[in-house]
């Protein structure tokens, strides 16, 4: 919101590789292996550590756990989204579908246990001087697009 876009707290790095939605062990197999062979990652500032974790055991956790982990994974998705990066999204698309796939089937399953509606809030942090460029705008327009990672 602010007049200078910072660095993003995550670098322009890109990740990429091919998923496929099957359950057998010999899927499951080439999965991880496909993961491994193309899973292609051009490292700023991300520690070796959390790639070959991701690298390792993407397939052991679900998608909702690695974008809430405290890895590279939130910050380089929300960075891609936030600065409509289109290379980035790309390369994170195999990302983006597995999350998208899961949130829509706990969707699912969560919508027939609560059949009455209710309200959902996010909150989201703002320096001094972002804040007061809000106050001296008041009654002009307000654009944002950070609901998207959301």
């Amino acid at each position: 919101m602010g007049g200078t876009n910072p660095k993003p707290t995550v670098p322009k790095s890109t990740v990429s590789a091919a998923t496929s939605r099957t359950t057998t062990s010999d899927a499951m197999q080439s999965r991880r292996r496909t993961v491994q062979n193309y899973l292609v990652i051009w490292v700023d500032e991300i520690p070796d550590t959390e790639i070959n974790e991701l690298k390792r055991k993407y397939h052991q956790k679900s998608p909702v756990w690695w974008y809430t982990c405290e890895m590279f994974l939130y910050g380089m998705l929300s960075w891609g989204l936030r600065s409509l990066d289109m290379e980035a999204m790309f390369k994170l698309g195999f990302f983006i579908r597995s999350l998208h796939l899961q949130l829509k089937q706990l969707h699912q399953k969560q919508s027939a246990k609560f059949k009455k509606s209710f309200a959902v809030y996010r909150g989201q942090g703002m320096n001094e001087e972002d804040f007061q460029n809000l106050l001296d705008s008041k009654g002009g327009l307000l654009s944002f697009n950070n609901f998207l990672s959301t």
